[in-house]
Protein backbone atom coordinates (compact mmCIF):
# COMPACT_ATOMS: atom_id res chain seq x y z
CA UNK A 1 0.00 0.00 0.00
CA UNK A 2 1.29 4.04 -0.30
CA UNK A 3 2.63 5.11 2.67
CA UNK A 4 0.02 8.39 3.16
CA UNK A 5 -2.98 5.59 2.17
CA UNK A 6 -5.40 4.09 4.37
CA UNK A 7 -5.58 0.40 3.03
CA UNK A 8 -8.36 -0.78 0.78
CA UNK A 9 -7.97 -4.08 1.98
CA UNK A 10 -9.08 -3.13 5.55
CA UNK A 11 -12.13 -0.89 4.73
CA UNK A 12 -13.36 -4.07 2.30
CA UNK A 13 -12.95 -6.34 5.18
CA UNK A 14 -15.10 -4.19 7.71
CA UNK A 15 -17.69 -3.17 5.15
CA UNK A 16 -18.18 -7.24 4.78
CA UNK A 17 -18.41 -7.29 8.33
CA UNK A 18 -20.62 -5.07 8.75
CA UNK A 19 -22.63 -6.42 5.48
CA UNK A 20 -22.84 -9.72 7.33
CA UNK A 21 -23.83 -8.23 10.52
CA UNK A 22 -26.55 -5.75 9.16
CA UNK A 23 -28.24 -8.27 6.28
CA UNK A 24 -27.51 -12.25 7.06
CA UNK A 25 -29.93 -14.17 9.53
CA UNK A 26 -27.68 -16.68 10.52
CA UNK A 27 -24.50 -15.18 11.66
CA UNK A 28 -20.86 -16.02 11.26
CA UNK A 29 -19.42 -13.33 12.95
CA UNK A 30 -21.36 -10.44 14.70
CA UNK A 31 -19.32 -7.29 13.82
CA UNK A 32 -22.44 -5.12 14.96
CA UNK A 33 -20.19 -1.77 15.09
CA UNK A 34 -18.53 -2.16 11.91
CA UNK A 35 -20.35 0.13 9.21
CA UNK A 36 -20.35 2.73 12.21
CA UNK A 37 -16.99 3.58 11.23
CA UNK A 38 -18.31 4.37 7.72
CA UNK A 39 -19.74 7.59 6.20
CA UNK A 40 -23.17 7.06 4.39
CA UNK A 41 -21.83 8.15 1.06
CA UNK A 42 -18.91 5.54 1.62
CA UNK A 43 -21.27 2.68 2.72
CA UNK A 44 -22.59 3.88 -0.89
CA UNK A 45 -19.41 3.67 -2.86
CA UNK A 46 -18.80 0.23 -1.28
CA UNK A 47 -22.04 -0.88 -2.56
CA UNK A 48 -21.47 0.34 -6.01
CA UNK A 49 -17.78 -1.32 -5.65
CA UNK A 50 -19.01 -4.46 -4.42
CA UNK A 51 -21.99 -4.85 -6.64
CA UNK A 52 -20.00 -4.95 -9.77
CA UNK A 53 -17.73 -8.05 -8.77
CA UNK A 54 -21.06 -10.18 -10.29
CA UNK A 55 -20.19 -8.31 -13.61
CA UNK A 56 -16.68 -10.27 -13.75
CA UNK A 57 -17.54 -13.08 -11.90
CA UNK A 58 -20.16 -14.60 -13.99
CA UNK A 59 -22.00 -12.14 -16.40
CA UNK A 60 -24.42 -14.66 -16.80
CA UNK A 61 -25.83 -14.35 -13.35
CA UNK A 62 -25.16 -10.67 -13.28
CA UNK A 63 -28.08 -10.20 -15.86
CA UNK A 64 -30.44 -12.16 -13.40
CA UNK A 65 -30.05 -9.83 -10.95
CA UNK A 66 -33.39 -7.07 -10.83
CA UNK A 67 -31.22 -4.31 -8.91
CA UNK A 68 -28.00 -3.57 -7.22
CA UNK A 69 -29.12 -4.71 -3.82
CA UNK A 70 -29.35 -8.06 -5.31
CA UNK A 71 -26.04 -7.84 -7.04
CA UNK A 72 -24.27 -6.72 -3.54
CA UNK A 73 -25.82 -9.50 -1.59
CA UNK A 74 -24.83 -12.24 -4.22
CA UNK A 75 -21.09 -10.37 -4.12
CA UNK A 76 -20.33 -10.27 -0.34
CA UNK A 77 -21.55 -13.84 -0.04
CA UNK A 78 -19.26 -15.03 -2.75
CA UNK A 79 -15.68 -13.26 -1.20
CA UNK A 80 -17.11 -12.52 2.69
CA UNK A 81 -16.44 -16.23 3.97
CA UNK A 82 -12.78 -15.87 3.97
CA UNK A 83 -12.31 -12.94 6.42
CA UNK A 84 -15.92 -13.78 8.52
CA UNK A 85 -14.55 -17.39 8.98
CA UNK A 86 -10.98 -16.24 10.27
CA UNK A 87 -12.19 -13.77 12.68
CA UNK A 88 -14.78 -15.96 13.96
CA UNK A 89 -11.96 -18.79 14.70
CA UNK A 90 -10.00 -15.85 16.01
CA UNK A 91 -11.89 -14.58 18.42
CA UNK A 92 -13.33 -17.82 19.85
CA UNK A 93 -9.80 -19.01 20.42
CA UNK A 94 -9.06 -15.72 22.52
CA UNK A 95 -12.21 -16.36 24.46
CA UNK A 96 -10.92 -19.16 25.39
CA UNK A 97 -7.31 -18.31 26.17
CA UNK A 98 -8.62 -15.64 28.42
CA UNK A 99 -9.95 -17.90 30.28
CA UNK A 100 -6.48 -19.80 30.94
CA UNK A 101 -4.98 -17.01 31.72
CA UNK A 102 -4.06 -14.68 28.83
CA UNK A 103 -3.65 -10.56 29.55
CA UNK A 104 -2.94 -9.47 26.50
CA UNK A 105 -4.24 -9.71 23.27
CA UNK A 106 -2.25 -8.40 19.67
CA UNK A 107 -4.07 -7.31 16.68
CA UNK A 108 -1.62 -6.91 14.43
CA UNK A 109 -2.80 -5.29 10.61
CA UNK A 110 -6.03 -4.30 13.02
CA UNK A 111 -7.42 -2.42 9.97
CA UNK A 112 -11.26 -1.28 11.15
CA UNK A 113 -11.51 -4.17 14.23
CA UNK A 114 -13.61 -3.30 16.67
CA UNK A 115 -13.32 -5.92 19.04
CA UNK A 116 -12.06 -3.07 22.15
CA UNK A 117 -15.84 -1.98 21.41
CA UNK A 118 -17.36 -5.00 20.87
CA UNK A 119 -16.44 -6.69 24.29
CA UNK A 120 -15.68 -4.23 26.98
CA UNK A 121 -16.27 -6.54 29.93
CA UNK A 122 -13.20 -8.24 28.56
CA UNK A 123 -11.23 -5.07 28.70
CA UNK A 124 -11.29 -5.60 32.31
CA UNK A 125 -8.47 -7.94 32.62
CA UNK A 126 -6.93 -7.81 29.07
CA UNK A 127 -4.74 -4.73 27.46
CA UNK A 128 -5.28 -4.71 23.51
CA UNK A 129 -2.71 -3.52 21.13
CA UNK A 130 -4.14 -2.56 17.50
CA UNK A 131 -0.41 -2.70 15.08
CA UNK A 132 -1.24 -1.39 11.97
CA UNK A 133 0.33 1.23 9.64
CA UNK A 134 0.34 4.45 10.40
CA UNK A 135 -1.69 6.02 7.46
CA UNK A 136 -5.00 3.23 8.12
CA UNK A 137 -3.87 3.35 11.57
CA UNK A 138 -4.29 7.36 11.71
CA UNK A 139 -7.98 7.57 9.44
CA UNK A 140 -9.49 4.89 12.10
CA UNK A 141 -8.77 7.10 15.02
CA UNK A 142 -10.36 9.92 13.24
CA UNK A 143 -13.74 7.97 12.65
CA UNK A 144 -13.65 6.81 16.39
CA UNK A 145 -13.84 10.75 17.34
CA UNK A 146 -15.77 11.51 14.79
CA UNK A 147 -17.92 9.11 16.02
CA UNK A 148 -17.60 9.84 19.85
CA UNK A 149 -16.15 6.79 21.06
CA UNK A 150 -13.33 6.84 23.79
CA UNK A 151 -10.45 5.31 23.73
CA UNK A 152 -10.73 2.43 26.49
CA UNK A 153 -7.70 2.85 29.02
CA UNK A 154 -6.76 -0.83 27.83
CA UNK A 155 -6.42 -0.15 24.42
CA UNK A 156 -3.00 0.83 22.74
CA UNK A 157 -2.55 2.02 19.06
CA UNK A 158 0.91 1.02 17.67
CA UNK A 159 1.84 2.40 14.52
CA UNK A 160 4.27 -0.03 12.38
CA UNK A 161 5.01 -0.66 9.10
CA UNK A 162 5.37 -4.21 9.08
CA UNK A 163 8.29 -3.86 5.98
CA UNK A 164 10.94 -2.48 8.40
CA UNK A 165 10.64 -4.40 11.29
CA UNK A 166 11.09 -3.31 15.25
CA UNK A 167 7.40 -5.12 15.99
CA UNK A 168 9.05 -6.05 19.65
CA UNK A 169 10.45 -2.71 20.42
CA UNK A 170 7.06 -0.82 19.00
CA UNK A 171 5.10 -3.06 21.54
CA UNK A 172 7.36 -2.66 24.36
CA UNK A 173 7.11 1.70 24.00
CA UNK A 174 3.43 1.27 23.95
CA UNK A 175 3.35 -0.64 27.28
CA UNK A 176 3.19 -4.36 25.94
CA UNK A 177 4.80 -6.82 28.97
CA UNK A 178 7.02 -9.75 27.76
CA UNK A 179 6.53 -11.72 30.52
CA UNK A 180 2.80 -12.14 30.30
CA UNK A 181 0.90 -15.02 28.58
CA UNK A 182 -0.08 -13.35 25.10
CA UNK A 183 -2.56 -13.70 22.33
CA UNK A 184 -1.83 -12.68 18.79
CA UNK A 185 -3.82 -12.64 15.93
CA UNK A 186 -2.73 -11.81 11.94
CA UNK A 187 -5.30 -11.69 9.59
CA UNK A 188 -5.59 -10.76 5.97
CA UNK A 189 -2.31 -9.39 5.83
CA UNK A 190 0.60 -12.11 5.03
CA UNK A 191 -0.89 -12.24 1.35
CA UNK A 192 0.23 -8.97 0.79
CA UNK A 193 4.22 -8.85 2.53
CA UNK A 194 7.27 -10.46 1.20
CA UNK A 195 7.95 -14.45 3.03
CA UNK A 196 11.09 -12.66 4.14
CA UNK A 197 8.85 -9.76 6.15
CA UNK A 198 6.14 -12.54 7.53
CA UNK A 199 8.83 -14.99 8.77
CA UNK A 200 10.75 -12.17 10.20
CA UNK A 201 7.22 -10.79 12.22
CA UNK A 202 6.86 -14.47 13.30
CA UNK A 203 10.08 -15.03 14.35
CA UNK A 204 9.82 -11.69 16.39
CA UNK A 205 6.35 -12.41 18.17
CA UNK A 206 8.29 -16.14 18.96
CA UNK A 207 10.77 -13.89 20.35
CA UNK A 208 8.99 -11.17 22.24
CA UNK A 209 5.98 -13.60 23.73
CA UNK A 210 6.14 -15.68 26.92
CA UNK A 211 6.42 -19.71 25.89
CA UNK A 212 2.54 -20.74 25.37
CA UNK A 213 1.31 -17.55 23.78
CA UNK A 214 -1.15 -17.70 20.59
CA UNK A 215 -0.42 -16.72 16.94
CA UNK A 216 -3.39 -17.21 14.60
CA UNK A 217 -2.97 -16.10 11.24
CA UNK A 218 -3.85 -16.83 8.19
CA UNK A 219 -2.43 -17.46 4.68
CA UNK A 220 -3.12 -18.69 1.14
CA UNK A 221 -1.00 -21.35 -0.54
CA UNK A 222 1.59 -21.68 -3.33
CA UNK A 223 -1.03 -22.22 -6.41
CA UNK A 224 -2.90 -18.57 -5.17
CA UNK A 225 0.03 -17.18 -7.34
CA UNK A 226 -0.19 -19.39 -10.59
CA UNK A 227 -2.61 -17.78 -12.62
CA UNK A 228 -3.24 -21.23 -14.20
CA UNK A 229 -3.71 -23.11 -10.82
CA UNK A 230 -5.59 -20.01 -8.89
CA UNK A 231 -9.42 -19.99 -8.61
CA UNK A 232 -11.34 -17.67 -10.68
CA UNK A 233 -12.53 -16.26 -7.63
CA UNK A 234 -9.34 -15.29 -5.54
CA UNK A 235 -7.81 -14.33 -9.02
CA UNK A 236 -10.66 -11.59 -9.69
CA UNK A 237 -10.00 -10.83 -5.80
CA UNK A 238 -6.31 -10.26 -6.39
CA UNK A 239 -6.48 -8.52 -9.39
CA UNK A 240 -8.79 -5.91 -7.16
CA UNK A 241 -6.50 -5.65 -4.73
CA UNK A 242 -3.30 -5.22 -6.83
CA UNK A 243 -5.41 -1.99 -8.68
CA UNK A 244 -5.51 -0.24 -5.17
CA UNK A 245 -1.92 -0.68 -4.84
CA UNK A 246 -1.91 -3.95 -2.52
CA UNK A 247 -1.04 -6.88 -4.62
CA UNK A 248 -1.06 -10.28 -3.71
CA UNK A 249 2.72 -11.49 -2.75
CA UNK A 250 3.11 -14.53 -1.13
CA UNK A 251 1.85 -18.11 -0.22
CA UNK A 252 3.28 -20.97 1.77
CA UNK A 253 3.01 -24.66 0.94
CA UNK A 254 0.72 -26.48 3.58
CA UNK A 255 3.26 -29.59 4.13
CA UNK A 256 6.10 -27.69 5.25
CA UNK A 257 4.12 -24.77 7.42
CA UNK A 258 4.93 -26.84 10.56
CA UNK A 259 8.73 -27.20 10.11
CA UNK A 260 9.10 -23.36 9.36
CA UNK A 261 7.23 -22.32 11.58
CA UNK A 262 9.42 -25.00 14.25
CA UNK A 263 12.18 -23.03 12.77
CA UNK A 264 10.88 -19.84 13.76
CA UNK A 265 10.15 -21.02 17.14
CA UNK A 266 6.28 -21.33 17.43
CA UNK A 267 4.74 -25.38 17.46
CA UNK A 268 1.98 -25.20 15.29
CA UNK A 269 -1.37 -25.97 17.25
CA UNK A 270 -3.96 -25.99 15.23
CA UNK A 271 -4.10 -26.27 11.23
CA UNK A 272 -7.32 -25.59 9.20
CA UNK A 273 -7.30 -26.12 5.69
CA UNK A 274 -9.91 -25.21 2.88
CA UNK A 275 -11.85 -28.12 3.85
CA UNK A 276 -12.15 -27.92 7.51
CA UNK A 277 -13.13 -23.96 7.36
CA UNK A 278 -16.07 -24.78 4.99
CA UNK A 279 -17.68 -27.87 7.86
CA UNK A 280 -16.79 -25.60 10.45
CA UNK A 281 -18.55 -22.58 9.73
CA UNK A 282 -20.46 -23.44 6.01
CA UNK A 283 -21.86 -27.00 6.31
CA UNK A 284 -25.86 -26.66 5.22
CA UNK A 285 -25.74 -22.71 4.70
CA UNK A 286 -27.54 -22.45 1.45
CA UNK A 287 -26.66 -18.01 1.09
CA UNK A 288 -23.40 -18.87 -0.82
CA UNK A 289 -20.99 -18.27 2.12
CA UNK A 290 -17.99 -20.86 2.05
CA UNK A 291 -14.56 -21.55 2.36
CA UNK A 292 -11.71 -20.41 -0.42
CA UNK A 293 -9.98 -22.83 -2.03
CA UNK A 294 -6.87 -21.47 -1.14
CA UNK A 295 -6.74 -20.12 2.70
CA UNK A 296 -5.76 -21.73 5.54
CA UNK A 297 -6.04 -20.59 9.00
CA UNK A 298 -2.50 -21.68 10.97
CA UNK A 299 -2.97 -21.84 14.89
CA UNK A 300 0.74 -21.45 16.51
CA UNK A 301 2.02 -21.42 20.08
CA UNK A 302 5.53 -19.86 21.34
CA UNK A 303 8.01 -22.54 21.94
CA UNK A 304 11.21 -21.21 22.16
CA UNK A 305 14.01 -22.30 19.94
Amino acid sequence: MERDQVSITALSIAYTRGYHAMYDELKIFNDFLAWKLFKENELEIMAQHYAKFIESFDPERALTCPNEATALAWSIHAVGGPPLARARYTEDGLKKAVKQGVQQYVILGAGLDTFAYRHPDMLNNLQVFEVDHPATQDFKRRRLSEAGWDKPEHLHFVPIDFTTGGLSEKLKDFGYDPRVLSFFSWLGVTHYLSREDVFNTLHSIAGTAPVGSTIIFDHLNTDALIPERTSRRLRLISENARRAGEPVKTGFEPDRLAADLTGLGLRLHEYLKPSDIQERYFQGRTDGYCACEHTYIANAVSAKI
